[in-house]
């Protein structure tokens, strides 16, 4: 009876599969640069944490989070989750994931926060974008995995840019609410100084929305610290090659000791890269 249904089948999937096969023959050039040029900055910088002793760089980062936070309950933390991951033997592993996050972060914010200025300033850009970024959090992950890897091959770079697809949307999203949010009176006295738009911009709307978009940045970050085991299916590095290996041998320990390190992580970050707040001396 619902045989009409299947009879004429939308051919979707090769029509996905001819637009892979089309950028790889258009832009297989560029696309074999980009993914050097990325490879050899992730590998560098993993490479480069790394270097230092464990015990050299837990005392560094221990000392920079007290600086820039100045609380003491963060600095013991901080010390305390170091010296567990590097116990554990994942501490290469954890500074290889920690290149691929910042990597991630760094390039989706690059592309969301002038694309949720955009959408905030012109909203009829806003409501094309938005199935577009709904489809981007809501397709299962694998699926990303796919066309990465069939236009980047294995290794850290398909990683890297399923991140950056599957993070991107939180960085626009803030973006737009936190520039969208700018009470009128305050753009108003702008404009009455005589505030051009690009002043309007960097000296009124993005100052008042910082707080919004750093809440972008630290979604950013566990979005992408999300992706880690996922990237590790498809040839990066990082806690998430201990966690698969694991699920393949069925060794609980390990599946345990790497998850640790990942909520470790996970908790660090998102508590150093929250906006400081200075505590006012009483006058």
């Amino acid at each position: 009876m619902d045989g009409w249904i299947t009879g004429v089948r939308v051919p979707f999937g090769r029509w996905m599969k001819s637009a892979i096969d089309y950028v790889q023959v258009w832009a297989g050039a560029p696309i074999d640069v980009f993914a050097g040029a990325m490879k050899r900055l992730i590998e560098g910088t993993a490479w480069l944490l790394i270097q230092p002793p464990a015990t050299v760089s837990i005392i560094v980062f221990t000392t920079f989070v007290w600086w820039l936070h100045r609380r003491p309950g963060l600095a013991v933390y901080t010390a305390l989750s170091l010296l567990a991951i590097a116990n554990f033997g994942y501490w290469e592993a954890t500074m290889e994931t920690v290149a691929l996050v910042g990597f991630a972060t760094l390039l989706s914010v690059a592309i969301g926060v002038p694309i949720g200025i955009a959408a905030a300033h012109r909203p009829w850009f806003a409501d094309v974008i938005r199935p577009v970024l709904d489809l981007m959090q809501t397709l299962p992950t694998f699926v990303y995995l796919i066309p990465t890897l069939v236009l980047f091959g294995l290794g850290v770079v398909p990683g890297l840019v399923s991140t950056v697809i599957f993070a991107v949307p939180a960085p626009i999203r803030l973006t737009q609410l936190g520039i969208a949010s700018v009470p009128v009176p305050l753009r108003e006295a702008g404009e009455a100084f005589g505030a051009t738009r690009r002043q309007l911009l960097w000296k009124v709307e993005l100052p008042h929305a910082l707080p919004m978009i750093m809440t972008g940045v630290n979604q950013t970050i566990m979005l992408s610290l999300s992706m880690v085991v996922m990237a590790a299916l498809v040839g990066a590095g990082g806690l998430g090659k201990p966690v698969v290996r694991a699920l393949n041998t069925v060794n609980v320990a390990m599946g345990f000791e790497a998850g640790l390190a990942i909520v470790l992580v996970a908790i660090l970050l998102d508590r150093v890269c929250k906006l400081p707040v200075r505590r006012r001396r009483a006058s």
